[in-house]
């Protein structure tokens, strides 16, 4: 599969999440069989752009490519803009965010907000597009199905977004009033799939091996999209594409290596954030991780005590090592979470 010209390693992308899906969130799914991954989404507004929040979300040292920046805002010339920046700073692709629907980003009719205004949001990406196409850089889109169950329009602005040479589509099967409520619905989907020519991507409620074939197989899609699944559980990738490839089940994680994969992410996230947010953003990843595991509910508890980077990762360490002792493996259901019973910290773009 391609985006453009840019190659990709596999069908199995990383939801960009705000507050989640952070460099070293990214570089481990990838590590675990995701093939493409997006940023958390930066804004087009310039005087943000310096902003140590910014800064980190446009953090890409030494994560493989493709790299790519989902940008968010609501005027043309400003995404246009915002395109070139990031750009100019490694972006290899350029995604535009019509699919958040936070009510912080949605009040500003930013993210899924456009869907409502249909020519804003197609002379937004007619000027993204404009703005990257002599950089050779493509440009994609992600969006919902509809701002409303009444008005579902996601097929009649795929085809335009195409028309102006939006490169791939990903369309998460909820409508903005939905937010994350309720079970996404993949019909739509395959009817922008069914209306265009370029690679469509099935986001949304997608939290199993099994989800994944399924959805593949109703839309038609080119990929699947994974979300809050992935969150305390990045070897859903590799699951997800054994599945797919031999239609057996991989054999829960051993606790040896979610061990070392989680001390080594919490190692990259507290060089990323520094010690005094890097303690505090840390501790709904090691949340997600552990909360379904033996004790692990009072662990969390725990953990929200420490402000220390050294001793948060000393006390992940003494846990998961005395879990070794009990089990090699981690039980098979808190290796295959619903995303529901999950914290939703992290809002998908």
């Amino acid at each position: 599969m391609h985006i453009g010209h840019i190659p990709l390693a596999n069908r199995l992308f990383v939801a960009p999440m705000a507050g989640v899906t952070d460099r070293p969130f990214r570089q481990l799914c990838k590590q675990l069989g995701a093939g493409y991954a997006v940023s958390e989404m930066v804004t087009s507004r310039k005087d943000l752009w310096n902003s140590l929040k910014t800064s980190r979300r446009a953090n890409h040292e030494g994560e493989p490519g493709p790299i790519a920046v989902q940008i968010a805002g609501t005027e043309a010339a400003m995404m246009a803009e915002a395109a070139v920046y990031n750009i100019e700073r490694g972006a290899q692709i350029i995604d535009i965010n019509m699919g958040c629907p936070a009510k912080k980003v949605c009040n500003k009719w930013a993210g899924s907000a456009l869907m409502q205004d249909e020519a804003l949001a197609v002379s937004i990406a007619q000027a993204v597009v404009d703005a990257c196409a002599p950089r050779n850089v493509p440009v994609t889109l992600k969006m919902r199905t509809g701002w409303c169950q009444q008005h579902k329009n996601a097929v009649q602005l795929a085809r335009q977004f195409e028309a102006v040479g939006i490169q791939m589509l990903t369309v998460h099967g909820r409508t903005r009033e939905q937010g994350y409520k309720g079970q996404a619905e993949y019909d739509t989907i395959a009817a922008v799939k069914a209306a265009v020519q370029v690679p469509v991507v099935a986001n949304g409620d997608i939290t199993s091996p099994e989800k994944a074939r399924d959805v593949l197989a109703c839309t038609g899609a080119d990929a699947i999209m994974v979300g809050r699944a992935a969150q305390g559980r990045p070897w859903i990738f590799r699951e997800i594409g054994h599945f797919l490839a031999t239609g057996e089940h991989l054999a829960p994680p051993l606790v040896a290596e979610v061990r070392r994969l989680l001390l080594d992410h919490l190692q990259d996230h507290y060089r990323l954030y520094g010690e005094l947010t890097g303690v505090r953003s840390a501790r709904k990843h090691i949340a997600w991780y552990l909360r379904a595991l033996p004790g692990g509910e009072d662990f969390r508890q725990h953990i929200n005590t420490i402000d220390d980077c050294q001793a948060q990762w000393q006390a992940v360490d003494d846990y998961l090592q005395a879990l070794g002792r009990q089990m090699d493996r981690l039980p098979a259901a808190s290796a295959g979470l619903d995303a529901d019973a999950q914290e939703q910290e992290g809002l998908a773009a």
